[in-house]
């Protein structure tokens, strides 16, 4: 089943490569903060399409329309990853503080020790992220949803907390593998023409910068908004496995 949704979020992915084209425009823009929102929003809708869906459905990708709604679905769901981010943030500053009053080995066993309880609250936080934008997305938008914290809890127990967790990890592992090809794939292209043209006395610097800008475009115009779909759709898909 895990895999079935990977094999449907891979090609709903990749259904209007225009849609890509125009959420890497909006990432290109990204520093303006603004385009946060509207990716965070536009992901959100994608989520929204799944958790009402079914693997290997014929669901279309959402379309670009109420910019506003969009912009607001978008602060919705960063609010929601900083509340729960909070948890593990303020744990490691607390365990680091008491280091500071430490010494020694003593000192070095605290922060490992924090290290470890802010990873544990934080892939705990990361799925109650998850969840949470998925279960206020089943709930038409509603802002409290995100933070019913039993009834997520209760959502994640039917699906199985192991296979939450094994989808959530594969996903991760999924989308780092997939950058190092692609980008890896480019690099060795470029590489092997800059060794080429070292040969025959052209300027290999010029070809491996060109690789670099080629690179950077690839992964900000394909990549990065290919996986951001990927990842919304795997887990709307996984919270359809309790309904």
């Amino acid at each position: 089943m895990i895999l079935d949704i990977y094999k449907d979020a891979f090609e709903y992915s990749a259904k209007d490569w225009k849609t890509l084209l125009i959420l890497g425009v909006i990432c290109l823009f990204s520093f303006l903060l603004i385009p946060v929102f509207l990716l965070a929003g536009y992901n959100y809708r994608v989520v929204g399409t799944a958790v009402r869906g079914i693997i290997n459905g014929k669901d279309p990708l959402p379309e670009f329309d109420d910019l506003i709604g969009m912009f607001i679905d978008g602060i919705k769901v960063v609010i929601v990853q900083i509340v729960y981010l909070i948890v593990p943030a303020v744990t490691f500053i607390v365990f680091v503080l008491i280091a500071n009053h430490l010494s020694g080995v003593l000192a070095s066993a605290v922060v490992l020790l924090g290290c470890l309880v802010t990873l544990i609250l934080g892939i705990i936080a990361c799925l109650m992220i998850q969840m949470g934008i998925c279960h206020m997305a089943y709930n038409d938008g509603a802002f409290t949803k995100a933070f019913a914290a039993e009834e997520i809890k209760a959502v994640i127990n039917e699906i199985g907390l192991f296979k939450c967790l094994l989808t959530y990890v594969g996903i991760i592992i999924i989308c780092v593998v997939f950058g190092v090809v692609v980008t890896g794939i480019v690099g060795i292209i470029f590489t092997i023409f800059g060794l080429s043209g070292a040969m025959l006395g052209v300027d290999a610097g010029g070809i491996l910068v060109l690789g670099t800008l080629v690179n950077s475009l690839i992964t900000t115009f394909v990549v990065g908004p290919y996986l951001s779909i990927f990842t919304g759709r795997s887990i709307g898909l996984l919270y359809t496995m309790q309904i």
